[in-house]
């Protein structure tokens, strides 16, 4: 038991029977503070907080049960006041960032599936309820790319975006997310050795890479679990106003919205975040790369977007 993983003192409910063991970290030894079997309870955390201790550890053979334990707990962690909003956001984020670890292993598990459409419910009940919940959840966005990270990141995106174009009703933003962070998942049928290749695509491995929004959609229909309007975006979001997109050239109408709503998300994610071959833009120096191609979105929503990236920015 050589890993231990930091945790923070907020995400633990009070009264609560845990299952995993707590530890302090004392110099560089790890001290068993609460073992699974004993209730953490209100004097516990009263303790900790008077002592100033605000890091806990978790060893890595009971980090999947800490997981299980935070999406079992995610809503009363949002509804607790006494928590941050940033450390909320960033609960959310790790929790979203594991269930799409696991679905992308195992794109057609049931299982995971539904995990990912509750965590897209935890992200859009903090959006609705939380403090300059924009703000938190993007400054707790990674910008280091990996498939999991882009795929939380273009969720959020395209939530935030949806709410800031007036899609208030949850069902819809639920569908919006779930189609925004499995948008790749077509993905996990393509070899690491083609995504992550450093030099140019040649034309074989450009077309193979071309038919994920389509592998993807196949792939999820097939579960029989997810709506036509969840994946609707997994197919389309490479499509653009213009019919210049892919995998069918749909043209603006033609396109639905929040697959447009997802096109913009993924795409300004993309150019915004650190991947092996080139290093992340800025944010104004990729919006004005996207509007050097507005023929390519739908230019309501990309202004649209500048401005509710304009307003966390003045947060």
């Amino acid at each position: 038991m050589d890993n231990y993983f930091l945790i923070q003192l907020p995400s633990l409910i009070i009264d609560d029977v845990l299952d995993f063991n707590l530890y302090l970290k004392s110099g560089s030894e790890y001290v068993l503070y609460r073992s699974s079997l004993l209730k953490f309870g209100i004097e516990n955390k009263q303790k900790l907080l008077e002592n100033e201790i605000y890091d806990l550890y978790v060893p890595g053979e009971d980090l999947s049960k800490y997981h299980k334990y935070i999406e079992q707990n995610i809503k009363n962690f949002l509804q607790d006041e006494t928590i941050e909003e940033n450390t909320k956001a960033a609960i959310v984020y790790d929790s979203v960032k594991l269930a799409i670890k696991d679905l992308f292993k195992n794109p057609t598990s049931k299982v995971n599936i539904k995990r990912s459409q509750t965590l897209v419910d935890s992200v859009i009940f903090f959006i609705f309820q939380g403090r300059n919940p924009i703000t938190n959840l993007m400054d707790v966005m990674s910008f280091d790319y990996t498939t999991y990270t882009h795929s939380i990141n273009v969720a959020i995106l395209s939530i935030s975006l949806g709410n800031h174009m007036g899609i208030k009703n949850a069902q819809s933003l639920v569908e919006l997310g779930t189609g925004a962070l499995l948008h790749d998942i077509g993905k996990t049928k393509i070899s690491n050795e083609i995504l992550e290749k450093k030099t140019p695509l040649n034309d074989s491995e450009i077309k193979l890479i071309r038919e994920h929004p389509q592998i993807g959609y196949d792939l999820l229909k097939e579960t029989g679990l997810l709506s036509e309007q969840i994946l609707i975006p997994v197919l389309q979001h490479h499509e653009r106003n213009d019919g210049s997109g892919y995998p069918n050239k749909l043209k603006a109408d033609e396109i639905h919205l929040h697959s447009k709503i997802v096109g913009i998300a993924d795409v300004f994610d993309a150019m915004t975040t650190n991947k092996i071959y080139r290093p992340a833009h800025n944010a104004f120096p990729a919006l004005q790369e996207m509007f050097g191609e507005e023929s390519h979105f739908d230019l309501e929503l990309l202004q649209n977007f500048t401005k509710m990236l304009g307003q966390k920015k003045e947060d």
